[in-house]
């Protein structure tokens, strides 16, 4: 998984593979970010490795939070993906897993009511 940053004044999500699927690792997250200075809020989700994160904006910016993640081993900015290639990555997969369900759906209604159809039940 690669790192994946979107921001608006206030308001900053960072991917990152540090987060996903690890809840001990989400609370230690929390605690640690909302240590920074200026950050009023925190929510780590473990499903998609994202934390959402509120600051305020005249006592820290999202540049400075960035170096202190990548101080802390939560961020690396070497493997960080531009919201094109994020968009691209999640569309492709996207597109393979509906293509997975369409040919399902194809060969499901091809062995309809055939010897065929138990013996793919059976696969």
């Amino acid at each position: 998984m690669s790192y994946y940053v979107h921001e608006v004044p206030g308001r900053l999500r960072v991917k990152t593979p540090s987060a996903r699927g690890q809840a001990c690792m989400a609370q230690k997250i929390e605690e640690m970010v909302k240590a920074i200075p200026g950050v009023y809020a925190v929510n780590v989700n473990t499903t998609t490795g994202s934390i959402v994160l509120n600051y305020d904006s005249t006592t820290v910016n999202s540049k400075g939070i960035l170096e202190i993640l990548e101080e802390k081993g939560l961020f690396d900015s070497s493997q960080l993906m531009t919201g094109d290639q994020y968009l691209h990555n999640r569309m492709e997969k996207t597109g393979q897993v509906i293509g997975k369900a369409i040919f399902g759906l194809v060969l499901e209604k091809a062995f309809e009511g055939t010897p065929m159809a138990l013996l793919s039940v059976l696969i």
